[in-house]
C-alpha cells in the first residue's frame, strides 16, 4: 500500500520546517509546473482497433511527458466505445521500438526528489493500467527493445518483433536494478530461472531466443509484416464477447497491476539517493557518452 499520507497543507509542527509533500504530491506540482509542449504519442482510430504510435525523434527515449501522453491516449482510448484493441507501434523511420527510458531522467545531478517523482508515478501508473487494460493490446516491436520499451511491450497481451532487433531488461548493465514489478512481469514470461539469469546479466537477446523463452509471440522478417501481424493478433482475441476475455484477465492481473499503482511511491525516495551516488553517476554518464554515438545508440540506451 501507498502508507500514511503527509500533511497536505506544506505545513509541519511548530519548529520544524515546512513538509514537502508526499511523492504524489510532489509529482503534481512538478508536472503543473513543467511540460515541454510537444506531443511524442499519436493515435490513430480505426474500430475496433486503434494504433498508438511513439515519435520521439531520434531514438523514442521515454521521459515524463511522453509516459503522460501514453496514459492520456490509454485513458481516451479506454473510454472509446467503439475501440476494443490497441497496437503499440514506433513512428520512427529508424529500425528501434524505443531506446528505453531517457537517461536524463535517471541521472543524478539533474534529478531532484519532485522532478523524479513525476516520471516514476507517470511510467509506473501507465504501465500497471496498461497491464490490467479492459483493451486486448499489442506490441508492434520494430528492431531494438531495451529496458522501458521492454517493459512496454511485456504489459501487451501480444507481442511480435522483427528479425532484426534484441529485447530486453538490460538495467543491470547500466549499474542500476531492474525494477521490482517489471522482473516480476518479465519472469512471468519467461520462467523464473530463466528470467533471473536474463536480468542479472543485462542481457537483450535476439528475436528467436526471445521467442523460445517466451517474451515475445512472433517473429517478422519485414517490419512491413508487423502491423499487419499485430492486427491479426488481436482479431483472434476479439472473435470472442470481451466480458470472459477482461475478467480473465483481470483475475489474473488485477491483483500485481494494483499492488504496482500504489507502490511506486514509496520507493522514489531510495532510487532517488540511489541515482545521486557517485558510483550510479558515474554508470550513468559512461552510458550516456555511449549512446552519442549514432550507430550505437540504440544497443546502449
Amino acid at each position: 500500500g501507498e502508507g500514511p499520507r503527509r500533511r497536505s497543507s506544506g505545513q509541519g509542527p511548530p519548529g520544524e520546517p515546512p513538509d514537502q509533500g508526499s511523492p504524489r504530491q510532489l509529482a503534481r506540482r512538478e508536472r503543473a509546473s513543467m511540460g515541454d509542449g510537444k506531443q511524442y504519442v499519436f493515435v490513430e482510430e480505426s474500430p475496433p482497433l486503434a494504433v498508438v504510435s511513439i515519435r520521439r525523434e531520434p531514438v523514442n527515449a521515454m521521459n515524463a511527458a511522453l509516459w503522460e501522453q501514453l496514459q492520456s491516449a490509454l485513458d481516451a482510448l479506454e473510454a472509446n466505445k467503439k475501440i476494443r484493441g490497441v497496437v503499440f507501434a514506433s513512428g520512427l523511420d529508424k529500425d528501434i521500438f524505443t531506446a528505453g527510458n531517457d537517461l536524463r531522467e535517471l541521472y543524478g545531478p539533474l534529478i531532484s526528489e519532485e522532478s523524479y517523482a513525476r516520471f516514476w508515478g507517470a511510467q509506473n501508473t501507465f504501465l500497471a493500467r496498461l497491464y490490467r487494460s479492459p483493451l486486448a493490446t499489442a506490441a508492434a516491436i520494430k528492431g531494438a527493445c531495451p529496458a522501458g520499451g521492454c517493459i512496454l511491450g511485456l504489459v501487451c497481451d501480444f507481442r511480435v518483433q522483427t528479425e532484426e532487433g534484441r529485447i530486453g531488461l538490460n538495467e543491470v548493465a547500466l549499474g542500476i536494478p531492474v525494477p521490482a514489478y517489471w522482473a516480476k512481469v518479465f519472469c512471468s514470461l519467461t520462467g523464473a530461472g530463466k528470467g533471473e539469469k536474463l536480468l542479472a546479466l543485462g542481457l537483450q537477446v535476439k528475436p528467436r531466443e526471445a521467442l523460445a523463452v517466451g517474451l515475445i509471440d512472433q517473429v517478422v522478417a519485414r517490419k512491413e509484416e508487423l502491423m499487419p501481424a499485430a492486427k491479426a493478433a488481436l482479431s483472434k482475441l476479439l472473435k470472442a464477447p470481451d466480458v470472459g476475455r477482461v475478467l480473465t484477465k483481470q483475475s489474473l492481473r488485477s491483483e500485481l497491476s494494483q499492488s504496482w499503482e500504489a507502490d511506486w511511491e514509496r520507493e522514489v525516495p531510495g532510487i532517488v539517493a540511489m541515482l545521486k551516488h557517485p558510483q550510479a553517476v558515474a554508470m550513468m554518464e559512461r552510458a550516456m557518452s555511449r549512446g552519442k554515438k549514432p550507430k550505437k545508440a540504440a544497443a546502449r540506451l
